[in-house]
């Protein structure tokens, strides 16, 4: 009785493998960064987030002259005023140097803020391209193959045509 259930097992597990081998899954491949570096989308709003950092970057400059301004004038001054006053000015440098490095800090992260709230419809666009394309020629399994994303090998077709073609460029 007991090789008899061991003989059964062996044979589930046989037909099971045999199973697994015969219905493999259908592998395809693409380039997501590739696709999306090509979406004129994409490229829209790249300029916007340019744009925009151009912006910031613009107002950080003017700030900083403005503080490098008042920092030369408060120290040709410094041997004519007051200890108080002098006090009174490294104290507003002070702040004013914290003010720029807050605007800066903020600017950053509004910046990589605005690029994800444009980027993240995008992505969405691709993602649901490639996902309708892979559907359509049956794979059950789409890699991304972008340098550094961990696919070693891409041998399988290829998907970024179609879904270039999917979206309309």
């Amino acid at each position: 009785m007991k090789q008899l259930k061991t003989l059964l097992i062996a044979a589930a597990l046989f037909l099971g493998a045999n199973q697994t081998i015969s219905a493999q899954a259908k592998v395809a491949h693409i380039d997501v960064q590739e696709l999306m570096t090509t979406m004129p989308e994409m490229k829209t709003a790249q300029a916007q987030v340019k744009k925009i950092g151009e912006t910031y970057e613009k107002e950080y400059q003017t700030l900083v002259t403005e503080y490098q301004n008042k920092m030369k004038k408060y120290e040709s001054e410094a041997t004519t005023v007051g200890e108080a006053v002098n006090e009174t000015r490294a104290k507003e440098m002070q702040d004013m140097g914290q003010r720029i490095q807050q605007f800066r800090e903020t600017a950053q992260k509004e910046l990589q803020q605005k690029e994800m709230d444009l980027v993240k419809p995008i992505m969405d666009k691709a993602k649901n391209a490639i996902q309708k394309v892979a559907k359509a020629k049956g794979y059950q399994y789409v890699l991304d193959s972008t340098s550094g994303s961990g696919v070693i090998l891409a041998d399988g077709p290829n998907l970024l045509a179609d879904v270039k073609k999917e979206l309309g460029f």
